[in-house]
């Protein structure tokens, strides 16, 4: 058997005729089609007196079909020819010396495909490996071709309710098993009772429920291998979508199953072929430990197996949960991918990176973490109930807002309105909790609320982030500014840095200010060098994790190069040093043809009304303008593919920490 490779060329069906060989061959003969090497024919002819040179174009491969060329002998030939009349008397030219007349080639090619013994050839060379032509005219075999074809129809209609029914389920996160999924069960499960219902409204699916013997498809073993198969599809697809985009972001988060089993949640972000954004949960990966060590190595082996040597550059972003194991700049798992995608920078949410730093600062220290716990309790208290908000209404003449676990700006409402009135707020509970009124559940909460304000500790900690929260929320702020650059970013880091350095510097506690009379110190009340301590901890926890995760800012500079409101101003002075800084964080850019694409776009009137980069690469997309602003487009596709990048407006985005099951 000729190699694989070559098993097509004419000088190998020369060696060894079609004839002679195994089916097996023919049908890969017939599958890879004519070999259609660049030949180098040159051809010189002179007409009127002038000199022509002529050669031969591989435009005559898609003109021409059944066009076979052959490099040994930089000729052309006929592949059906070859194959099955090797020794074509009439017209030896195209089986056996080959074609070298490009003068004459269209002539040729004319007067050969008119020929009986080459139409016979292709004839043979399009039912080889079919059934036989004169079997498929039989009305007995069309009928069973029919009916099969029918059957085939039916079983995937009856497989695609199937298959919606799950979807149905995985879309609303609800059990596909019931307690009892016995006939005539009452406890069947929410699948059994979509099926029902499906089937009530489809009577093809309904007679299969009634009359099938050997597959229904409501069994837990097919629901599993339903599951399984729809995985192994949108896994196959979600890789090729992968391979296929310019540009790549991933999110990684640990979680548990139901067993308690400790994963790895992966998700790819990435602009696919129809330019639309993607945003994939791609599985669920099984880890050993939480070491940084464990959750790189899973990781690694994932991308390795999605991205060759050559499209490592492709991954541009990589953004975890605030764990230290995740962020580590000498050992946490960002450092140990960017060693090998050395241009997966470790991006956040900028909007919420100050959120991450807090949550730091609670889920690290124990008595921190109580106090913010209970603090929401305040919020859930009063929300709870009409008649409770009434009377915070009439004593405090203002709601509390509401607790949010992720929105820290919530957070810090909070702190703030309990700071401010602490007093009235003292008083409400203490005439719910005298107010016969209410019942002994609200009586006994108000009760604990009350001498939760009362506590020392509590007000201790609550003029503590009084101090820290107004720096957050003004760097909040500043970030959400447009009009950045390096620069500014560098002061505002360094302004907020110095405040909190400043409160963790106070060398006591002693002299502040009472919040409230009245204090009530408990017997395990914290005393002054604790306080001291924890003040200290709160501090280094939030410096440490700012400087941590405020490594790599040059994406935000990046994103100020397209926000359409700035153009004008880049008209008159262009920013170079933010040009600068994005053709360092993004090497694959050609510097100096996107500062000529810029210019043109600042310049254009057309693009002063740009309101987003996402509406920005669609218009460039849809004008047909990729390859003019080629740069251009590279730095949309990045900034979009970046996690922290928000594709529905010009700023300000995350990559969502949920993932998106797409059944």
């Amino acid at each position: 058997m000729a190699n694989a490779v070559n098993i097509n060329s004419i000088v190998s069906l020369k060696e060894i005729p079609f004839s002679r060989r195994s089916n097996q061959d023919k049908l890969s003969i017939k599958e890879l089609g004519p070999p259609r090497p660049n030949l180098k024919i040159k051809q010189v002819s002179t007409k009127g007196g002038k000199s022509y040179n002529r050669g031969f174009s591989r435009n005559w491969y898609e003109r021409t079909k059944w066009l076979a060329g052959c490099e040994a002998a930089n000729a052309l030939f006929c592949y059906p020819c070859i194959l099955f009349h090797p020794e074509n008397g009439m017209d030896i030219a195209w089986t056996t010396t080959g074609v070298t007349d490009m003068h004459h080639l269209s002539e040729k090619v004319k007067k050969h495909e008119t020929a009986k013994m080459h139409m016979d050839s292709c004839l043979k060379l399009a039912a080889f490996g079919t059934v036989n032509i004169a079997t498929q005219l039989d009305d007995s075999y069309r009928i069973a071709v029919r009916r099969h074809n029918d059957e085939v129809s039916k079983n995937r209609h009856i497989l695609g309710r199937l298959i919606d029914c799950v979807k149905f389920c995985g879309l609303f996160e609800l059990a596909l098993r019931g307690k009892d999924e016995s006939e005539g069960s009452s406890h069947a499960g929410i699948f059994r009772g979509l099926v029902n219902l499906v089937a009530s409204l489809d009577e093809v699916f309904e007679e299969h429920l009634k009359t099938a013997t050997v597959f229904k498809g409501t069994s837990k073993t097919v629901q599993n291998e339903l599951l399984d198969c729809m995985l192994s599809v949108i896994r196959e697809h979600i890789m090729e979508e992968v391979k296929s985009a310019r540009f790549v972001a991933i999110q990684a988060d640990e979680t548990t199953d139901v067993s308690t089993q400790t994963q790895l949640v992966l998700v790819f972000r990435y602009i696919d072929r129809d330019h639309a954004v993607q945003e994939r949960f791609y599985e669920f990966i099984p880890i050993l430990n939480t070491t940084a060590e464990s959750i790189a190595s899973v990781i690694l082996e994932r991308l390795n197996s999605l991205f060759t040597e050559d499209d490592k550059a492709k991954l541009i972003a990589q953004a975890y949960d605030g764990a230290s194991v995740m962020r580590g700049e000498r050992a946490g798992v960002q450092q140990k991918v960017r060693e090998h995608y050395e241009n997966a920078h470790y991006v956040h949410c900028y909007a919420h990176q100050l959120n991450l730093i807090m949550q730091q600062a609670t889920s690290q220290i124990p008595a921190v973490r109580v106090f913010f716990s209970d603090l929401s309790g305040i919020t859930s208290f009063f929300t709870r109930s009409p008649k409770r908000t009434t009377i915070l209404d009439e004593i405090v003449a203002r709601r509390l807002p509401r607790a949010s676990s992720t929105r820290w700006n919530f957070n810090s409402r909070i702190v703030n309105t309990v700071y401010e009135n602490l007093d009235d707020l003292t008083e409400c509970f203490r005439s719910i909790a005298t107010d016969s009124s209410f019942d002994s559940n609200t009586v006994r909460e108000a009760s604990g609320f009350l001498r939760m304000l009362q506590d020392e500790d509590f007000q201790f900690f609550l003029h503590l982030f009084h101090q820290i929260m107004p720096h957050v929320d003004m760097m909040y702020q500043q970030l959400q500014k447009k009009n950045i650059d390096a620069v500014f970013i560098k002061q505002a880091l360094e302004n907020f840095t110095m405040k909190v350095q400043s409160i963790r510097d106070q060398s006591s506690f002693q002299e502040q200010e009472q919040v409230a009379t009245g204090t009530t110190r408990s017997r395990r009340a914290l005393g002054e060098e604790e306080k001291q301590r924890l003040s200290k901890e709160v501090c280094d926890t939030i410096l440490v994790h700012t400087k941590e995760r405020f490594s790599f800012t040059d994406h935000l500079v990046s994103a100020t190069l397209l926000q359409g409101e700035m153009f004008q101003q880049h008209g008159h002075t262009f920013p170079v040093e933010a040009l600068n800084i994005t053709a360092r964080a993004y090497p694959m850019l050609n510097k100096a043809k996107l500062k000529t694409e810029l210019s043109l776009i600042y310049e254009s009137p057309e693009f002063k009304g740009c309101c987003g980069a996402l509406a920005l690469y669609q218009v460039l997309l849809k004008y047909n303008l990729q390859d003019t602003f080629s740069e251009t487009v590279a730095l949309l596709n990045i900034l979009i593919t970046t996690s922290q990048w928000d594709p529905t407006t010009s700023h300000g985005g995350h990559l969502r920490t949920g993932p998106l099951v797409q059944l």
